[in-house]
């Protein structure tokens, strides 16, 4: 096995362990809100996703990707994939739930999986494309 294709593994392997201690944060955080107040499925689960957001892009970009970019233009575009993803399962989520009465645990759980899988590809070939393994003299 070639050593980029090794090293490849290595930061998708990074990326999903710190995309599960996001979706931790997220789980935690849309339980608490949906357990503890009134408040309907689409601030429980905004609010949720933008403090996984801020904790997965803190990790990735230090540890993943180890990129040395320009901190503001990379959550730049970050919140640009966001722009797209969050309206699409906010809007559709709270559809699933409040209308066709599904689980709201299951519609978070399946915007997650979602979102793991797009956002590796998304920051990898778009946001820090050009600036892996530029925030270490080790590479990982």
């Amino acid at each position: 096995m070639s050593e980029e294709k090794k090293k490849e593994i290595v930061r998708i392997t990074k990326f999903v362990f710190f995309s599960i201690s996001a979706g931790i944060i997220e789980i935690v955080s849309f339980s608490l809100l949906t357990e503890l107040s009134t408040l309907p499925y689409w601030p429980c689960y905004l609010t949720a996703l933008v403090l996984s957001v801020l904790w997965n892009f803190t990790l990735n970009r230090k540890f993943t990707f180890q990129s040395a970019s320009n901190v503001p233009i990379a959550m730049l575009k970050v919140a640009l994939y966001y722009a797209f993803f969050t309206p699409i399962t906010t809007i559709g989520g709270n559809y699933l739930v409040e209308h066709l009465h599904w689980n709201d645990y299951l519609v978070t759980g399946l915007n997650m999986v979602l979102n793991l899988s797009t956002e590796y590809i998304y920051d990898r070939f778009v946001v820090f494309k050009d600036s892996i393994d530029t925030g270490s003299s080790r590479a990982a």
